[in-house]
């Protein structure tokens, strides 16, 4: 049996901290030209990138992979919007949830597996003030734990 080789780029920290998270799945990226040369080098980020259903297809948007540096006049589009490889299957299940249920679906992390672009996807519902709150404050709990702990 052969190991895995995973390797993180990006996470999307600011997902963790605006939404309650859930139904975690993996899904491929369709990439072009030097996009992949970007994702190695680790010129992505995936702040405010959601997905969305078109057709019964799953793009990403926002998600900003930048232009590679040795790259020549077909370098790509930062900003494009990248269709996302899954199943049949997992695209109506999530699209029926945002539909329905009124969730977000958001990346939370991207990373190479087997040298292969992948991208962590979730269902999202939106956090309010007060819950958004309580996380900082859980936060901030368990760094002075640590801290205490450390001291003694």
């Amino acid at each position: 049996m052969a190991e895995e080789k995973i390797k993180s780029i990006c996470l999307n920290k600011k997902a963790h901290f605006n939404y309650f998270l859930s139904d975690y799945l993996e899904a491929g990226l369709e990439l072009k030209g030097t996009e992949i040369k970007s994702i190695r080098a680790h010129n992505v980020s995936l702040n405010d990138s959601y997905v969305v259903f078109k057709n019964h297809e799953a793009f990403i948007l926002n998600m900003n992979i930048s232009e590679y540096e040795k790259g020549n006049i077909f370098n790509h589009d930062p900003l494009r919007n990248r269709k996302l490889l899954m199943n049949k299957r997992e695209i109506l299940k999530y699209e029926q949830k945002v539909i329905k249920e009124g969730y977000t679906v958001v990346p939370t992390k991207l990373y190479l597996k087997n040298g292969k672009a992948k991208v962590e996807i979730a269902l999202a519902k939106g956090k309010k003030i007060f819950d958004k709150r309580e996380t900082i404050k859980e936060r901030d709990d368990k760094r002075n734990m640590a801290k205490a702990l450390k001291r003694n």
